[in-house]
């Protein structure tokens, strides 16, 4: 026979009578066992009953057939309570969301859906253009803006094709529309100096490079991704840190011979160039306008702008690598209404318009008698007075076609049919607005000069006018390139506006208008930029002076190097050196602010002027 012991022990056994008869409490006075206390490092366990607990009918058998059961222990233990079981453990429960011990579950942001999975990390050629951006930035955008713009957004191009190459993305022609123009427009501040162009240029340049690295067709899609590089900041920043933590971890030898060879190239620069500045004047001057001045004390801008082309050129790399989908975002659309409902309130906004342009009509074909003694105002007054209104009035009427195109009925070919008709005779009557809208500020302009803010509504006006055309040619030809052709429009108007120059503009016209009346105000002519200096060069002495004297000081107290300096700018300074400002400050007090001597203007007698027309700043 097998000696293994069985698993459980027989109660019955006489040679284990501890094991059946001895009871819970002998040992233990407080009648718990020290194996079922529970421990405090782990929860008690269940103890199995032994076979005579699990049946007591074979207990009894078990007992009779015994005579041991028969003895005062046995029948003890037979009779003793049974020992209770202790419960089974507590399990805990699940952890909730957010709860007071476990850390906010992260959801999924909104636009989680439209950003592509992480690129990998950035190439060498990528990081090398990004470093070369941000020396150029820190090196060149301390003095002005000029070429140097031009300059720094070269390698940062370069970085953003090298990311896109890596990643297999291929050249589209919008694309290239985008890319080209925002480079296009980069070139305005190289050629003019006034700011307030530069300006529009410089932010239409950022919108159209984003969309260009986004690639966007829808309204979302052209509205969002024109700032869309400002959402890769941060992911930029992390992606070119990895491709830098990669390519150093597997190529520390390699960095070491660059860095030496860097610092050797780098050497024999400077004690060869000192050696040969110092034995040529033309070469000394040539070399201190090629090369940047850069001192301590400029240390913390300087910095700065590092910074910003390298993060810059970091955010349009990681852009170009993985753009977000902005596309994907869709705007749902309204509930379509029934015909009458939708066409009745715009048909008789068309008879509004077509009646307010009639009147027009009899207005600009000779009707300016009756207007006035009508309202009693001139036609420069009734041209002012109306102006701003009806720029408003174009305003108010994209909202009205947009919100129109929301609700309207699309349910057959009926339904389209009266969509582009009401809105093909709403958007052709603007066109007569805008043209009235243009009218009135050319006969303003004619009786009381050429301003700043003049020729800006103006050129706002003609781009509205651009986009109704737009509108129409897409309720002919569809609306598929629409949000892209209205971006086109706005980037080529900011272009053409920077690059007809104008300040040369306002001074021109009021040149000739100082040819043909005699009067001009050089208070604000003398505010303008360099950009004015050829045409108010043809005023004779001592209007010429006192419109170019501020920009003479401006100008020769400036030390701003070549690349920061205009092609506006570098002609003034030519014009002024061969012709400088040969008139004192008191010979331009002595001047009105007409831009005439007391006594000597039109219809003045013994030093009263009669009917002096009064410049209104407008």
């Amino acid at each position: 026979m097998s000696e293994e012991p069985s698993e459980l022990s027989d109660p019955s056994d006489p040679s284990e009578p501890a094991k059946v008869a001895e009871p819970s409490g002998a040992a233990e006075p407080s009648g718990a066992s020290t194996a079922a206390e529970p421990s405090a490092d782990r929860p008690p366990t269940p103890q199995q009953p032994s076979p005579a607990a699990a049946s007591p009918a074979a207990a009894t058998q078990t007992a009779a057939a015994t005579p041991a059961a028969a003895s005062p222990v046995a029948a003890a233990s037979v009779a003793a309570p049974p020992r209770l079981q202790a419960p089974p453990p507590r399990q805990a429960p699940p952890p909730h969301p957010g709860g007071p011990w476990q850390p906010p579950v992260k959801r999924p942001s909104a636009t989680a859906r439209l950003r592509p999975a992480a690129p990998p990390p950035a190439p060498p050629a990528v990081l090398a253009a990004v470093l070369a951006t941000a020396v150029l930035s820190a090196l060149l955008l301390g003095d002005g803006l000029g070429v140097n713009l031009l300059i720094v957004a070269a390698p940062a191009a370069l970085a953003a094709a090298f990311a896109a190459r890596e990643a297999g993305r291929r050249l589209r022609p919008w694309t290239a529309t985008w890319a080209v123009g925002g480079l296009a427009l980069l070139a305005v501040p190289a050629l003019r100096d006034a700011g307030w162009p530069t300006f529009l240029a410089v932010v239409s340049a950022f919108a159209l490079g984003s969309l260009a690295l986004h690639g966007s067709r829808s309204w979302p899609g052209v509205l969002i991704g024109s700032v869309g590089l400002l959402d890769s900041i941060g992911p930029g920043v992390r992606w070119g840190w990895r491709g830098v933590r990669e390519r150093a971890d597997g190529s520390r030898g390699r960095w070491a011979t660059g860095i030496r060879t860097t610092a050797v190239a780098l050497g024999l620069l400077v004690v060869f160039g000192t050696l040969f500045a110092s034995a040529d004047a033309a070469f000394a001057d040539l070399l201190g306008r090629l090369i940047p001045d850069v001192s301590i004390v400029d240390g913390p801008w300087r910095t700065f702008l590092f910074l910003v082309g390298l993060v810059g050129a970091l955010a349009a790399a990681r852009t170009a690598a993985a753009p977000v989908r902005w596309d994907g975002l869709t705007v749902k659309p309204g509930k379509p209404r029934a015909r009458m409902e939708w066409a009745l309130p715009l048909i008789v906004l068309n008879l509004l318009f077509a009646a307010f342009i009639t009147l027009q009509l009899v207005v600009l074909l000779g009707g300016y008698e009756k207007v006035r003694e009508a309202t009693g105002l001139d036609h420069a007054q009734y041209a002012r007075q109306g102006f701003w209104q009806l720029l408003w009035a174009t305003l108010l009427t994209l909202l009205v076609i947009a919100l129109a195109l929301r609700w309207a009925p699309r349910g057959s070919a009926r339904d389209r049919t009266l969509v582009r008709a009401v809105l093909g005779t709403l958007c052709v009557l603007t066109l007569v607005v805008v043209a009235s809208a243009l009218r009135r500020m050319d006969l303003y302009v004619d009786e009381y000069g050429l301003t700043r803010l003049r020729i800006s509504v103006a050129a706002m006006e003609l781009w509205l006018g651009t986009v109704f055309v737009l509108i129409l040619a897409a309720g002919v030809f569809g609306a598929r390139f629409l949000p892209r052709a209205i971006a086109v429009s706005a980037a080529g108007a900011v272009l053409a506006f920077g690059l007809i120059s104008p300040d040369a503009v306002v001074a021109e016209q009021n040149v000739r208008r100082f040819e043909d009346r005699g009067s001009i105000d050089l208070d604000y002519l003398r505010d303008l930029s360099a950009d004015a200096v050829p045409a108010l060069d043809r005023l004779p002495e001592p209007q010429r002076s006192c419109a170019l004297r501020t920009v003479q000081r401006e100008l020769r107290g400036s030390d701003s190097p070549w690349y920061a300096t205009s092609w506006g700018e570098a002609r003034a300074a030519e014009i002024l050196r061969e012709r400088p400002v040969s008139v004192y400050r008191g010979t331009c007090y002595g001047l009105g602010t007409d831009g005439v001597r007391e006594g000597e203007r039109e219809g003045e007698q013994g030093g009263y002027e009669r009917d002096r027309d009064e410049y209104d700043p407008y």
